[in-house]
């Protein structure tokens, strides 16, 4: 039978959030909507899921000895990775001690790692992937693009959204692209993906949920990514249906090798009904961030419930919607958003700011949401509101 009992008692659940980004907020409102404490961790103060845990703790979750101290401390009964860069390791030891990690250990740990989780992909389970290469040293790097040939895409084997990812198209464009890779890494210089280009059609993230009730998958969200970081994506994607069962297939396949509850972000090329795998993240996703206006249930609260040892019988579609990131350039802790009210003016346009405290260089500081009757419809309507968007940065 399951059940939860009262906030700050003996009886009651205590979830410790390691990253406490935009994602991790909205998984800490779910939580709390299920009357679970929340623990808020994160390498800076003023996190966005921190301004509503119920305590949080900054410091760098590459720390594993840190890290154990915090989970010794607290005693969560769940353990919930939201970022990438996190110790695993420890979160192995963690759980074979009996800490219950969300959706398992072994899942943070391979997914942390570009190359864990392909080689899983690619050579365990057959799935179909682009041509790719590891390389740990510049000449290794150079013998990776020379093999799979020009043009690469470039990717540090633990970094997200984008960070230190580049192409490669020309000779010229390689020891740049080396600089970036070791400079952009979520866990700092190291060992990196070059991967061949794939023909495509378009991309997908097909977010899929582990639970008591087996697995259930929301509809194919379909997005536009800048240098691996997402700006659009609307839901749902148009695909055949030997497409969409394909997909199933391989996310199906890739998230029971993984193991554990709560749902997975897996990322998938389409080329006419074939199905190519790239990624997969154990949690929500950020192109995700449209279900907070397209679903029943959001992917943070289908993940809340899911980790919680919930039923999930289904995932119940409201109709055809769209999300706008909005990304701010600048080097402030002072950021203005302003003619709100021409941002929201349309029916069916919702807004979420982030409240992230600061600014260097480029951030996802909100996101603009809206549905209507078509796709094109819901995606013209986000882009309107966000053109009425005036962004105001000043100095520190």
């Amino acid at each position: 039978m399951a059940s939860l009992g009262s906030v700050f008692t003996p009886v009651g659940r205590k979830a410790l959030l390691l990253g406490s980004g935009e994602l991790g907020k909205e998984v800490a409102i779910e939580l709390q909507r299920m009357g679970v404490e929340v623990v808020a961790c994160d390498k800076y103060p003023n996190a966005p899921a921190m301004q509503v845990a119920h305590r949080s703790y900054v410091f760098n979750m590459l720390d594993g000895e840190r890290l154990r101290q915090i989970v010794e401390l607290e005693k969560p009964d769940h353990i919930i990775p939201e970022i990438e860069a996190i110790a695993t390791p420890m979160l192995v030891e963690l759980e074979k001690e009996g800490f219950n990690v969300t959706p398992t250990a072994s899942a943070a740990r391979l997914t942390m790692n570009r190359e864990g989780i392909r080689r899983l992909a690619a050579e365990e389970l057959g799935l179909k992937t682009s041509p790719y290469k590891f390389a740990s040293t510049f000449e290794e790097f150079q013998q990776a693009i020379e093999e799979i040939g020009l043009p690469v895409v470039v990717k540090p084997v633990m970094s997200s959204s984008g960070h230190g990812q580049s192409t490669v198209r020309t000779q010229d464009e390689i020891a740049s692209a080396w600089k970036e890779a070791q400079e952009g890494g979520r866990a700092g210089a190291g060992r990196v993906i070059v991967e061949g280009f794939v023909d495509f059609d378009y991309e997908i993230t097909l977010l899929t949920v582990r639970s008591v009730s087996g697995t259930v998958y929301c509809q194919p969200v379909g997005h536009i990514q800048v240098n691996g970081d997402y700006r659009i994506s609307w839901q749902p994607q148009p695909m055949s249906d030997k497409a969409l069962k394909a997909a199933q297939e391989a996310a199906k396949a890739v998230t029971d090798a993984l193991g554990g509850y709560g749902i997975f972000g897996v990322e998938l090329f389409i080329k006419g009904d074939e199905v190519i795998f790239s990624e997969v993240s154990p949690r929500p996703h950020d192109t995700g961030m449209v279900t907070m206006i397209s679903q029943d249930l959001s992917e943070f609260a289908l993940h809340a419930r899911a980790l919680l040892g919930l039923p999930v019988p289904d995932v119940r579609f409201l109709g055809p919607s769209a999300s706008k990131a909005i990304v701010v350039e600048g080097d402030t802790d002072k950021i203005v958003m302003n003619n709100l009210e021409k941002v929201l003016e349309e029916p069916g346009v919702q807004l979420r700011i982030f409240g992230k405290p600061e600014i260097k260089g480029h951030r996802r500081m909100g996101v603009i949401l809206a549905t209507a009757d078509t796709v094109d419809a819901a995606r013209e309507k986000a882009e309107r509101a966000y053109e009425a968007l005036d962004v105001t940065v000043l100095p520190r």
